[in-house]
């Protein structure tokens, strides 16, 4: 960890330590008397949300900052997508064709992997929800080309622990859906959204806001599947209602294989290489 520069004062780790033992009183027992920083109870009135904000938005990127990372391939796709082996009967008769974007996903990943290996891990880092189904293809395919990867979890209302392939020291949970959102783009050097629910279209739609509007850089942004995405989307009807512009309809393309992603990612990217 690089040298304090202000370590001529007496850093909080100590002062947290040494406010532990002080004698126990009534004074001391207070909530009042607690070091603000390590009271759990006052950082999580309402009043502080603007700090947990901050603190939510700081905390990955100071991780990702210290593991140099430059730049990541953000994958989206639905937490119910099963793995080809284990669908079942309980599988709707559609999920169990899309379970094929299980495999698409974690070779695209390893494929992935293996172009960011060869800048020491600080460029193409693969980045996904860490969760279930399209998001562990993901990280399995990471790890499976033997590299890290990024996994940005949320607290649900039902239980959810990340997924057994990410990187456990690039595992980050959130409270806040926007501030998570913010991190899956902030670096994103490729967005590729495989087939999903409402959380992928809402991280699909933002995410293409944002470059609509210019608020973001353009990038390969690729939908795996068109025949999904062209039924559950009239693109066309948009552009034709004037509710989005004809070139819009640029800003995205759709693709079937990995292979087929990383040409776009390398063509795109040939004059950097």
């Amino acid at each position: 960890m690089p040298e304090d520069r202000y370590s001529q004062f007496r850093d909080a780790h100590t002062d947290r330590s040494s406010a532990e033992q002080v004698p126990d009183t009534p004074q001391t027992r207070a909530p009042a008397y607690r070091l603000a920083f390590a009271d759990p109870d006052f950082m999580l009135r309402d009043e502080l949300r603007p700090v947990r904000l901050q603190l939510e938005l700081l905390k990955p990127e100071m991780i990702l900052n210290e593991r140099s990372i430059e730049s990541t391939v953000v994958l989206f796709g639905g937490a119910r997508i099963p793995e080809p082996s284990k669908r079942d009967t309980a599988h709707t008769e559609t999920l169990a064709e899309l379970s094929r974007f299980y495999d698409e996903a974690r070779e695209f990943a390893r494929l992935v992997t293996m172009k960011s290996m060869a800048s020491y891990g600080r460029e193409y880092v693969v980045a996904t929800g860490g969760g279930p189904g399209v998001m562990e293809a993901g990280n399995r395919g990471a790890d499976d080309a033997g590299g890290a990867s990024i996994g940005l979890n949320i607290v649900l209302p039902h239980e959810q622990a990340p997924n057994e392939y990410v990187t456990p020291g690039l595992c980050f949970n959130f409270h806040y859906f926007g501030i998570r959102k913010m991190h899956f783009l902030m670096r994103a050097k490729a967005i590729c959204v495989f087939p999903g629910g409402f959380g992928t279209l809402d991280e699909m739609f933002e995410a293409l806001t944002l470059i609509q509007t210019d608020r973001m850089n353009k990038v390969p942004f690729l939908l795996f599947g068109e025949e999904f995405w062209r039924r559950i989307i009239n693109w066309e009807a948009l552009a034709d209602a004037g509710t989005i512009s004809a070139d819009d309809l640029n800003l995205f393309r759709f693709v079937e294989t990995a292979q087929d992603a990383m040409t776009v990612i390398d063509d795109w990217y040939a004059d950097e290489d």
